[in-house]
């Protein structure tokens, strides 16, 4: 989904893609787009599990930037398909992304590069960092997570004061559920889409799509639902793995992002976000800005989860500064 009205530059095509055997029966979709001899920058798409839509390419100034976006484990153009039940995600975790964003940054012959990451895509971009400092030049993120426990709760639960309906629905999708505990609900929800039939994945997929578009139902945007809008398997596989991520808590120690934060000591980092962020409250982004104190943290009172022409202009004027 084209999030923001307002990119500053025009459509590119890449210059080159291609597909990485990571091992596991594993294929990872990469592309490279603007400068080759540019300043490496690596696009850390959302989810888990939406896929790299072409969107990002047009934050980045293409005389500047060797811009680089991929297809997280099992979703885009990345094989095998999490639409398929057939496909086994056993070897879809939060280590394996980031053993597969190092070995891309070894196949591309990249010493260092910029991560420029979005809602999941920033937990992702800041654990590769935390294990990968020196391989980071600087990091831009937009809408800031961390995937911590207590944020999955927020998210599917928490936020229910403010959508109780749209809650009762979404836990009623999953009547098996041993309670209301956020940890019951989404293993419920996992189990579900990886059942054999058809029908109890697409139920799963609708119920559980609804209940995002909720969540973002306060803020502006066009086109198509956010999450009901996309095409049925793109759909599906962004469900089964948030499902089977969210209900593991991204195997993730809590706060550890936040708390190992001093390992990006040197790394300058741009954070931004809306102060109207349902999904993801501004107390994420705050906490890591204060331990982070290369990072510099920029609010955008009026834009939400989604973004707006002031969270595009933030974010590109972070891209341009690092480009120089």
């Amino acid at each position: 989904m084209d999030r923001h009205p307002d990119h500053k530059y025009p459509p590119i095509e890449p210059y080159e893609h291609g597909v990485l055997d990571v091992g596991d029966g594993n294929l990872v979709y990469w592309e490279a787009c603007g400068n080759p001899s540019g300043k490496p920058a690596l696009a850390v798409h959302g989810g888990p599990g939406s896929g790299c839509a072409a969107w990002p390419r047009r934050y980045f100034d293409p005389d500047r930037y060797r811009v680089v976006l991929f297809d997280q484990r099992n979703c885009g153009r990345s094989t095998p398909h999490a639409s398929d039940p057939a496909a086994d995600l056993r070897h879809n975790t939060t280590d394996h992304l980031i053993s597969d964003m190092e070995r891309l940054r070894v196949h591309l012959g990249v010493d260092t590069w910029l991560l420029f990451g979005w809602s999941w895509g920033s937990t992702l971009a800041l654990a590769y960092a935390e294990r990968h400092p020196e391989r980071v030049s600087e990091i831009v993120i937009d809408a800031v997570t961390t995937s911590r426990r207590s944020e999955i709760d927020w998210l599917y639960r928490g936020a229910s004061q403010f959508f109780p309906d749209a809650w009762d629905a979404f836990r009623a999708g999953v009547p098996e559920a041993a309670s209301d505990a956020t940890p019951d609900v989404l293993a419920a929800y996992a189990r579900r889409t990886e059942s054999p039939d058809p029908e109890v994945r697409a139920r799963a997929t609708a119920d559980w799509c609804a209940w995002e578009d909720a969540v973002l139902s306060l803020e502006a945007y066009t086109g198509p639902p956010p999450y009901s809008g996309r095409p049925g398997r793109a759909q599906l596989a962004l469900v089964r793995i948030c499902a089977r991520y969210f209900s593991h808590g991204a195997w993730l120690e809590e706060g550890r992002l936040i708390r190992d934060a001093g390992r990006l000591a040197g790394i300058p980092g741009a954070l931004v976000h809306g102060r109207l962020d349902m999904g993801g409250p501004l107390t994420t982004a705050w906490e890591l800005a204060k331990a982070w104190p290369d990072a510099e943290l920029t609010v955008i009172e009026d834009a939400g989860h989604l973004g707006g022409a002031a969270t595009t202009r933030a974010v590109l004027a972070a891209l341009d500064g690092f480009a120089r």
